[in-house]
């Protein structure tokens, strides 16, 4: 005997409810089966709406009626064959003129009891199961329907009623001795009271249904058949990662299911439990899909996690003061007034000091418990022994769940650990002494990176997922992109990280799309998205609030640069060739860098100097290890040691400056490299690095251009002047020649003072031989004093200055 419910969704048309045809008849060849069908999707919140308008006297109710009439007879006309049409259209109509006369009667009244109301929502169950009856008629004559209030006898808690089972269990006993029909249809959700007044069992209560006709008939296997492929190990709609659990145990499905997994109602475990009956969670597109078994000691695969799941619209009410200490039936007096005011408690937890608890109930039940609870401590709150109750609104349950979990240590650490490093604020913690479940209420907009984080944490086999906002796709951020689309999978299998470009944005377009953007089709996205706006930008990446967020700017725009603090006090990291930050005022980096060290935001700018050169790393590395920087020499310019490499009078210093830009050795306005103000932010950043105060006026800057070039009104007009004074460059390189020596553009910084200027390299030092569009930086310090540190290599280029992006964002995810 197998007892087989249905959802709303696998009955929502006349396609799904062939699908359900063809499995009811295919699991009949095998047994007697009982088959629960559910109301027609989103029918059921169309009553609800369809009696709440009545009941205030709003006409809109008719046109609910006539929507809801339209589904149900234009689905018969769909599904059924030709001649069976007009009996079950006259069944159905019969059935919708008794459901308009209840919804008449609420209106002439102007209200709405919970009696009328359980009788209103019960035809949503009554037509969906009978015309499934009338399909799977159609093609076999061996099936049954059967009124679920005549077998399922509750109490008269109209909305939520309670089963009596052992009058239930008699009555399903008996109907199964008589009953000869391999299949028999059911109404689920429905029931009623021994005068025969209906009853419903609770939103969701056809899986309820389910669970009370197998545990009477002593079934062999309970399946709820839904529209995804079992219960999955997190919401999946959050957790694009999260997948179905292959076998689990009632309680930690009691668990999950309680905690917001609404794939199963949690009251129908428990007769399951009860009788030891094997529930299995099936998808009725995919019915060859195993789903997810739930049943008694079983181990099924994976750690001593099972799942995560979430509770959304939580209140946490708390009550406190010194009146509570030592004071025995405090807390009795609490959960009594709740109970008396039909309000339910999902979370609680006290101190052990006894001086506050702290519980969560539902939102929409907040300003009544309020109500009640400061009526109750009415006179304590007057004597000042306890405080008002205190409300949080808007909150969110987040759940651990896992029968293994008290074999495990550290389980609690390591989900407050993930929960901190993602900048998760907990408000309160619960742990049952079984410790199959820890739960911990958070703020709602911190959900989504909770659950990924923590799934991240426990279920992906340590593979860390990024999600890049990159800023700037021209010449440098073009590669960048183009490194990523050719690495994406080498990173996934061997680093175990994972990179998806959720944002892209330059000073014309951005887009953005939470599930990832396709690399292959960057591009064609980026020109079809919406016209760019920083504030907007900004906005979105906070709101999207993904774990492991990384604002990615390959600009050299200010404005960029100035929104940093933004994001790395939400805890996003942010990673940039942008050298604007890192060299404005001293207060403003120091800022930038107290808030990536608060709020644990990696802030990461290898490629400010140097390129893909690990030099800032470096640097980092030694202060950390202790040693103290006494002195820094440097060519840091990879566009200007190009230029005087190539420069040699023969060809004119304004078409060698032209090629440094063409190659992307120089920065969009060539003064920047060569007014010298781009070596000085070099060399301000490592001087900071290196522990010093300092600001970018306090950088001695020795000019080697023509008078008045620096201050050309435009790009085009500093070409002009610089290609007039062709003898003023010809004149620097023959006084080089002359000593055997070669022109260096130079960086240095020692005894707390800085410079950068053209200097004459003589043949023995080092940074004579530096070839093209190399870096060279020399470290003098406690341990490097006679011998420096050197590193040596491309310093320029938008292939090398991608890669360094490309290591920093890699950094972030090993971080």
């Amino acid at each position: 005997m197998i007892v087989m419910k249905f959802g709303g969704t696998s009955v929502a048309n006349a396609v799904n409810i062939n699908a359900v045809k063809a499995i009811a008849l295919k699991a009949s060849q095998n047994g007697k089966i009982f088959v629960v069908a559910s109301a027609l999707s989103g029918i059921t919140d169309q009553l609800l709406l369809a009696s709440q308008l009545a009941s205030a006297k709003n006409e809109e109710f008719r046109e609910l009626l006539s929507q809801i009439e339209k589904r149900h007879l234009d689905l018969v006309r769909e599904l059924l064959p030709l001649e069976i049409q007009s009996s079950v259209l006259s069944h159905i109509k019969r059935s919708l003129n008794q459901l308009e006369t209840l919804l008449e009667g609420c209106f002439l009244l102007g209200e709405k009891t919970n009696r009328s109301a359980d009788a209103i929502l019960s035809f949503g169950e009554l037509l969906s199961s009978y015309i499934v009856y009338e399909a799977i008629k159609s093609v076999s004559a061996n099936v049954a329907y059967k009124d679920s209030r005549e077998l399922i006898v509750t109490d008269a808690n109209f909305g939520k009623a309670t089963v009596d089972f052992e009058k239930t269990n008699q009555n399903i006993r008996e109907y199964l001795s008589e009953s000869n029909s391999p299949i028999t249809i059911f109404p689920g959700f429905i029931a009623s009271t021994t005068s025969g007044e209906t009853t419903t069992l609770g939103r969701g209560g056809s899986d309820y249904t389910a669970a009370i006709l197998g545990a009477g008939t002593s079934a062999s296997l309970i399946e709820i058949w839904t529209d995804v492929n079992g219960m999955y190990t997190s919401n999946p709609k959050l957790v694009k990662q999260a997948r179905t659990i292959d076998a689990i145990s009632y309680h930690e499905a009691m668990e999950l299911s309680h905690f917001g997994a609404k794939v199963l109602y949690p009251p129908t475990i428990q007769p399951a439990l009860d009788a030891k009956i094997p529930i299995a969670i099936k998808n009725t597109f995919e019915p060859e899909n195993p789903g997810t078994l739930i049943g008694g000691a079983i181990e099924g695969s994976g750690g001593p996690i099972k799942g995560i799941s979430h509770m959304e619209n939580i209140t946490l009410l708390t009550l406190e003061g010194s009146g509570m200490i030592g004071v025995a039936g405090s807390s009795k007096r609490l959960f009594a007034v709740l109970s008396r005011h039909g309000i339910n408690v999902v979370f609680i937890t006290q101190a052990s000091s006894e001086h506050s608890i702290c519980i969560g109930i539902s939102d929409s039940d907040a300003g009544i418990a309020e109500s009640a609870v400061n009526n109750e401590f009415a006179s304590e709150i007057s004597a000042n022994r306890i405080s008002p109750c205190i409300l949080e609104k808007g909150l969110c349950i987040v759940a651990l769940v896992g029968e293994k979990m008290k074999s495990h240590q550290g389980l609690s650490g390591r989900m407050f650990s993930t929960l901190g490093r993602n900048n998760v604020n907990i408000r309160a913690i619960a742990q049952g002494a079984s410790e199959r479940n820890i739960s911990v209420v958070i703020e709602k907009r911190d959900v989504n990176k909770a659950l990924n984080s923590l799934h991240e944490t426990f279920f992906e086999d340590n593979i860390r997922q990024i999600n890049l906002f990159v800023i700037g796709v021209g010449n440098v951020g073009r590669r960048f992109m183009d490194q990523l689309k050719k690495q994406q999978q080498f990173l996934r299998s061997d680093r175990k990280i994972n990179i998806r470009v959720i944002g892209i944005s330059t000073s014309r377009k951005m887009v953005f799309e939470e599930n990832g953007i396709d690399l292959e089709q960057w591009e064609m996205r980026l020109e079809a998205g919406n016209p760019a706006d920083i504030q907007e930008m900004i906005e979105t990446v906070k709101q999207l609030n993904l774990h492991n967020s990384v604002v990615v700017d390959i600009t050299a725009s200010s404005d960029v640069a100035g929104i940093y603090g933004a994001f790395l006090g939400k805890n996003i990291a942010v990673v940039t060739c942008n050298k604007i930050a890192c060299s404005s005022e001293y207060q403003h980096y120091n800022f930038l860098k107290e808030l990536s060290r608060q709020y644990n935001a990696p802030f990461l700018f290898e490629t400010n100097v140097g390129a893909g050169l690990p030099i800032i790393d470096t640097l980092k590395n030694l202060v950390a290890s202790g040693d103290k920087v006494h002195k820094i020499q440097a060519v840091l310019s990879g566009s200007l040691n190009f230029i005087f490499n190539n420069y040699d009078g023969s060809v004119p210093f304004a078409d060698i400056v032209t090629e440094a830009g063409i190659q992307g050795f120089t920065e969009p306005d060539p003064r920047i490299d060569l007014s010298g103000l781009d070596v000085a932010r070099k060399i301000l950043i490592l001087a900071r690095e290196s522990g010093n105060v300092m600001e970018i006026d306090d950088i001695e800057r020795k000019d080697f251009l023509p008078e008045g070039a620096l201050n050309a009104a435009s790009v085009p007009d500093f070409f002009a002047l610089i290609s007039k004074d062709e003898k003023h460059f010809e004149a620097m390189v023959s006084k080089a020649k002359e000593f055997g020596s070669r022109l260096k553009y130079v960086a240095e910084f020692a005894d707390g003072k800085a410079s950068v200027g053209l200097q004459v390299i003589a043949p023995e030092h080092p940074f004579y031989h530096l070839e093209g569009k190399d870096n060279i930086v020399l470290f003098y310090t406690d341990r490097y004093f006679d011998q420096p540190l050197i590193i040596k290599g491309a310093g320029a280029g938008a292939d090398v200055t991608a890669s360094g992006i490309f290591a920093d964002v890699i950094r972030v995810g090993n971080n």
